[in-house]
């Protein structure tokens, strides 16, 4: 029974192949029109598109943090400082204040001489973001620092204008 289901089903394809080589001969083509292939491809892309990224023109970076013993090591310190267009000194004199505890840079990495939760130092960037890096105007992260004179610095939206002293 077995034999004969295959035997047919493999006559069924042959003739398949064998029709449709005659009318690809023939200049029959089995296409689709660019409107069904439009609307197929839209159908897929809204069904399995991935979002990588928030949309936003600004996305806040994030500390790559390693705890080894009483000490924590924010291993790509220098990147997050030049993303957030800040000098690395100052957004480590802002850390080791908010954090109450003392550290030094080392290369391209901070080590702070505490041992302190990721979470607890992915909340103190966030709060650098917002008080040192958004402009309070216009909400936008287009800032950056200015000399004001008797060690105060100002920072200046560059979207706006807007100009205030750095906390």
């Amino acid at each position: 029974m077995k034999i004969i289901f295959y035997m047919l089903l493999n006559s069924y394809f042959a003739t398949v192949c064998a029709w449709r080589l005659f009318l690809y001969q023939r200049g029959h083509y089995f296409t689709m029109s660019s409107a069904n292939y439009e609307a197929l491809l839209t159908r897929v892309k809204e069904k399995h598109s991935v979002k990588t990224s928030s949309g936003e023109r600004f996305e806040a970076p994030v500390f790559i943090i390693a705890l080894v013993g009483s000490k924590t090591f924010i291993k790509n310190f220098e990147e997050v400082a030049e993303k957030l267009r800040r000098p690395k000194e100052f957004l480590a004199k802002f850390l080791f204040k908010e954090l109450a505890t003392p550290g030094a840079l080392q290369g391209r990495e901070l080590i702070l001489h505490a041992k302190l939760q990721p979470r607890l130092m992915q909340e103190k960037l966030a709060s650098f973001i917002t008080r040192m890096v958004m402009c309070k105007e216009c909400g936008k992260p287009d800032t950056h620092l200015e000399h004001g004179g008797r060690h105060v610095e100002f920072i200046v939206c560059e979207a706006c204008g807007a100009r205030r002293p750095a906390l």
